[in-house]
C-alpha cells in the first residue's frame, strides 16, 4: 500500500487586492479555489499525517513539499575568530564591513570600511561628529597569503570632495574582477548625515587591485523618489507615503556578472520603515545593466525577497543563491533563484552569527550549495564604538544523535 496514489483536494486562499470592483470578484471562481495534489501513502507516513481528511493549515503547506527535503543547504555556522596582524582588533579604530575574498599574485585581497574615532549618534552637531561607525569613512585594503595573518596595504577609495554626492562617507564596498578589471561598489552619503538622508551607490574602477581607483561622478544607485516625508522634522518614520521598498536607501550592493548581465543586487530602505512580526521591515531588490559601469536599471520585479539584511549572493547550478540575515519573516534561510530573480527558501538555519559576510569568491562554488560558506570574513561589535574584521566558518550538517548514539 505504500505507493498507493490518492487524491487529496486541498483548499487555497486567492486574496483580492483592496481595488478590485464586486463585479471583478464575481467573475472569478471563488475565493476560495480547490487545489488538488496527487500524493502518496509514503508522503502521508514521512509525515506523520494522521487523518487526510482533517488537514491543518500546516499540513496543507508540508504535501506541496516534494518528499525528499534533502539537506544540501542546511548549514550551522561555527563559533567567530579573531584576525592576526593588521586586521587584529585595535581600539579606536572602526573596521567593518569586509568584502568578497578575492586571490590575486598568490595573496588573498580584502577591502572594507574603516574609521576612527567614537561614534556620537544624532544627538549632537552632526556636522563635526559622527552619527554612525560607518560614518566619515573610507575604504581601505589588506592582503593575506593564509586568510588569517592580514597586512593592512592602505586606502583605496576615499571620501569626496566638499559637495559630491559621497562627500560624507564611502562604506560597505564589494568587489567584483571582470575580464581583467577590478570594480568596487559601495555605498555613499553626501553631507549633512541627518535621519532622513538618502543613501546612493557608487562605483570605482582599476586595473589593478592595488589601485589606483577612478571613481564614478556621479551614482550608479539611487532610492526610488516616489516617497512623500511629513513635515520638516528629522523623523524617518513620519510619512505621507512611503513610497517603493527602496524609497529612503539603498544598501549593501554586490555586482554578479550573470548571464552576459550585471547583476547589481541591492538592500532597500523605505520611507517609514516599520517593525514587522519579522523585525525591520527590510527586502533586497536587483538592478540590471549590460555594462559594468551601468546603467543600472532596476528590475521591475522589486523586491526580490521579504526579508534580510546584508547582501549575501553567489552563483550555483545556472541561478543565484542567497543567505537572507537578521530581518523580517524569512531570516535565517538561504534561498536560490533559478534566474536570479525568483527565489525560494532552501533551508532554515540556526541563527547566523556572521553578518556583513565576505564570501571566499576563490571558493569551488559548484562542488556543494554552500561550499563558498565554508569559510570568509564578517565582522564583530567589540563595544559600542568600535567594530573590527573576524573569520567566520560554516558546515553542512546531516544529522542529529544523542551521545552515545551510533551516528549509522
Amino acid at each position: 500500500m505504500k505507493n498507493q496514489v490518492l487524491w487529496i483536494t486541498l483548499s487555497t486562499i486567492t486574496f483580492m487586492a483592496s481595488c478590485n470592483s464586486p463585479t471583478k470578484m464575481e467573475n472569478k471562481e471563488s475565493d476560495s479555489n480547490m487545489e488538488k495534489l496527487k500524493i502518496t501513502e509514503e508522503q502521508i507516513d514521512h509525515l506523520g499525517i494522521t487523518d487526510v481528511n482533517h488537514l491543518s493549515a500546516a499540513s496543507k503547506r508540508a504535501l506541496k513539499w516534494p518528499i525528499d527535503l534533502g539537506n544540501e543547504w542546511f548549514i550551522q555556522f561555527g563559533p567567530l575568530k579573531p584576525l592576526k596582524g593588521d586586521l587584529a582588533y585595535e581600539e579606536g579604530v572602526v573596521r567593518r564591513d569586509p568584502s568578497a575574498l578575492i586571490k590575486e599574485n598568490g595573496k588573498y585581497y580584502v577591502w572594507y570600511t574603516k574609521s576612527t574615532g567614537p561614534t556620537q549618534g544624532f544627538g549632537g552637531d552632526i556636522e563635526t561628529e559622527k552619527v554612525f561607525p560607518w560614518d566619515r569613512c573610507d575604504i581601505w585594503y589588506a592582503t593575506s597569503e593564509d586568510g588569517w595573518t592580514w597586512k593592512e596595504e592602505g586606502l583605496a577609495v576615499p571620501r569626496g570632495e566638499k559637495g559630491a554626492y559621497d562627500d560624507r562617507s564611502v562604506f560597505t564596498v564589494e568587489i567584483m574582477k571582470w575580464e581583467g578589471k577590478y570594480y568596487l561598489c559601495y555605498q555613499t552619503v553626501k553631507s549633512p548625515y541627518n535621519v532622513r538622508v538618502k543613501n546612493q551607490v557608487g562605483l570605482a574602477w582599476s586595473d589593478s587591485p592595488d589601485g589606483p581607483w577612478t571613481k564614478s561622478e556621479e551614482p550608479i544607485l539611487s532610492p526610488a523618489d516616489n516617497g512623500i516625508w511629513k513635515g520638516e522634522e528629522q523623523n524617518r518614520f513620519m510619512v505621507e507615503k512611503k513610497g517603493d521598498f527602496d524609497s529612503h536607501k539603498v544598501h549593501d550592493p554586490c555586482i554578479l556578472p550573470y548571464k552576459g548581465k550585471f547583476y547589481l543586487y541591492y538592500k532597500g530602505e523605505q520611507m517609514g520603515e516599520q517593525i514587522t512580526f519579522g523585525g525591520r521591515q527590510i527586502r533586497h531588490g536587483v538592478a540590471i545593466a549590460d555594462n559594468p559601469k551601468g546603467p543600472y536599471v532596476k528590475s521591475p520585479y522589486n523586491p526580490i525577497s521579504n526579508s534580510g539584511h546584508e547582501i549575501c549572493v553567489w552563483p550555483y547550478n545556472g541561478g543565484i543563491a542567497s543567505l537572507i540575515t537578521t530581518d523580517g519573516p524569512e531570516k535565517n534561510t538561504i534561498q536560490w533563484a533559478p534566474d536570479g530573480i525568483n527565489f525560494e527558501i532552501m533551508s532554515v538555519i540556526p541563527g547566523v552569527n556572521a553578518h556583513a559576510i565576505g564570501l571566499n569568491r576563490t571558493a569551488d562554488i559548484e562542488k556543494e550549495p554552500t561550499e563558498i560558506l565554508r569559510w570568509g570574513l564578517t565582522h564583530v561589535y567589540n563595544n559600542g564604538d568600535y567594530q573590527s574584521i573576524m573569520r567566520f566558518s560554516s558546515a553542512r550538517k546531516t544529522t542529529h544523535t544523542a551521545k552515545g548514539e551510533s551516528k549509522k
